[in-house]
């Protein structure tokens, strides 16, 4: 979610570069050479301490791999700013070599496909502080109102290598999930993905606190809270529900959360079921607004409804629920299970869990609800660039990926016309990619085939050029004639439309044609409410 603002949908994670100003960095960070695509993560296995008072991280990331493709080197990611202390395999430290944020590690000998090995990484050092998390990467350091420490992470976009050594990107989860063992000053608690396994007094000062989740999950999400959390526990309809909060907001949060049971029973009627359940849900609380952490979803939106108190939808409808435990559980579903492989496609995650706060609304308070609040969201859009960004370089596209990307597919919604189909639509694209990685073609493939329309130029319009589609319209002599004026060649879109109370549909082309019967230009009213379009009298 980092890139949502209320008041303006300044994207602050954006790079705004064009194609030409890429670097060797960028395409060290965001591209998919050899060096990564000859081996498959299997698992993580994270054991480091984090010293608040010196904002410093000292441990290790075991990595379990299985070779792809034959290579005799693979590439790691670790900022350049953290230092590698040594890289052991098989009980040899390799050799390595360092450019910008990579770490090209020689392995002994030439491996095969099949091959499988584990490398433990020890590193060391102070990891970026984030300036405003969750907006750009990095830690937050931070004290509670007793003025204990309280620490997170949010590197969406930034990197995972920000603070731990990894492959990063989105291309490739390590399949059987990960353990992060987290060591913190005695009194505080850690507080990481999926399950709790257990803590140890280190005898040092130090209690180390063990997690690990079993599915597969996004670098970027693997997370540490640290803080005095105080444990809640309850479990909806056989699925366990944690929620970590600080000591003092313990009574407000237990009534607050309630809301979680609502909304976990309307996403899995329309999305499936939990994707995560072996690993739990846990909301934890955070000093930054919020973050999609699987099965560890940072939460900072002070337990107000809206966003910060103030509707992103101008409606009032968005103050009926808590945004940021509606937005980002709906990730669980749409990036964190359903995930895009490159982050120029990031808007498989942004646009289908925006869309998903509409559905919710939907659940709660009726269709018309859920539409006067998707059409709130039309304040947010900018139509300053497409919402695609560069692939191979790390370069999101616009932040219009959020509220543009669900007005789109909105308008899918009523270009099928048909909400049973729609909502089966839906659900079967949610459980046929779970726990799946894929891109934008992906997408319009599915669509294509379960909608039985062809949506690509749709897509298209929407996501690769930056204006909306705009219905034309003319009064030709005794008709009235209408068009679409769209980048995309050879576009069809039906618009809705009302004369004198009745509702009429048309198959609009590029071309012009005529509606059917006969009346004054000024009676026509087009219906920007259901699809998402601009009108043009001409």
């Amino acid at each position: 979610m980092k890139n949502i603002l209320f008041t303006t949908l300044i994207f602050l994670g954006v790079q705004s570069v064009s194609a030409q100003q890429f670097t060797r960095k960028d395409s060290l960070q965001g591209g998919l050479p050899h060096e990564r695509t000859s081996f498959d993560v299997q698992r993580y296995d994270l054991n480091i301490k984090i010293n608040p008072e010196e904002r410093t991280i000292v441990g290790y990331n075991d990595i379990t791999f299985k070779i792809a493709e034959p290579t005799k080197k693979i590439q790691i990611d670790l900022f350049d700013n953290m230092k590698v202390d040594s890289i052991v395999f098989n009980k040899k430290q390799l050799q390595y070599k360092r450019e910008h944020h990579a770490v090209f590690i020689d392995l002994p000998s030439m491996m095969q496909p099949g091959n499988e090995g584990k490398l433990r990484f020890y590193y060391s050092g102070k990891p970026i502080v984030a300036r405003r998390a969750p907006w750009d990467g990095g830690f937050v350091f931070t004290t509670d109102t007793q003025n204990k420490p309280w620490i997170g992470v949010a590197v969406q976009g930034t990197g995972a290598s920000l603070w731990y050594p990894v492959k990063d990107g989105q291309s490739d989860e390590p399949d059987f999930g990960a353990s992060v063992k987290v060591a913190v000053p005695n009194g505080l608690m850690n507080v990481s993905n999926g399950r709790f396994l257990g803590s140890e007094d280190l005898k040092n000062g130090y209690t180390r606190w063990d997690w690990e989740v079993k599915s597969p999950i996004n670098t970027y999400d693997i997370t540490v809270n640290i803080a005095d959390y105080v444990h809640i526990h309850d479990n909806h309809k056989g699925l366990d529900l944690d929620y970590y909060v600080l000591r003092a907001n313990e009574t407000k949060a237990r009534k607050h959360f309630e809301e979680v049971k609502p909304m976990m029973d309307c996403f899995q009627s329309k999305f499936g079921i939990y994707p995560f359940k072996e690993d739990g849900y846990k909301l934890v609380e955070t000093s930054y607004l919020g973050m999609e952490h699987q099965s560890a979803v940072a939460y900072g939106n002070k337990y107000l409804k809206g966003y910060l108190g103030m509707d992103r939808s101008y409606t009032g409808i968005g103050m009926t629920f808590d945004y940021i435990t509606i937005h980002e559980t709906g990730h669980e579903w749409f990036g964190n299970s359903v995930t895009a492989k490159d982050i120029a496609d990031m808007w498989i995650h942004e646009s289908f869990t925006t869309y998903s706060e509409a559905v919710f609304v939907e659940c709660t308070l009726g269709y018309d609800k859920a539409i006067q609040y998707i059409n709130g969201q039309k304040m947010n859009v900018s139509n300053d660039k497409p919402i695609i960004g560069h692939y191979g370089v790390n370069h999101e596209g616009s932040g219009d990926m959020y509220d543009k990307g669900s007005l789109m597919l909105n308008t899918m919604r009523h270009i099928i016309n048909d909400d049973a189909k729609w909502w089966k639509l839906m659900l079967k694209y949610s459980e046929t990619y779970r726990h799946k990685i894929i891109e934008t073609q992906t997408v319009v493939d599915f669509f294509n085939k379960e909608s039985g329309l062809n949506l690509t130029p749709v897509f298209d319009q929407y996501l690769r050029y930056k204006d909306v589609p705009v219905l034309e319209y003319r009064q030709h002599k005794k008709n009235i004639e209408v068009r679409w004026k769209t980048d995309v060649k050879n576009f069809a879109m039906p618009v809705e439309y009302t004369v004198d109370g009745k509702i009429l549909r048309i198959n609009a082309t590029n071309e012009w044609q005529k509606l059917p019967g006969k009346t004054s230009i000024d009676k026509i009213d087009f219906n920007t409410k259901k699809m998402y379009f601009k009108t043009s009298k001409v």
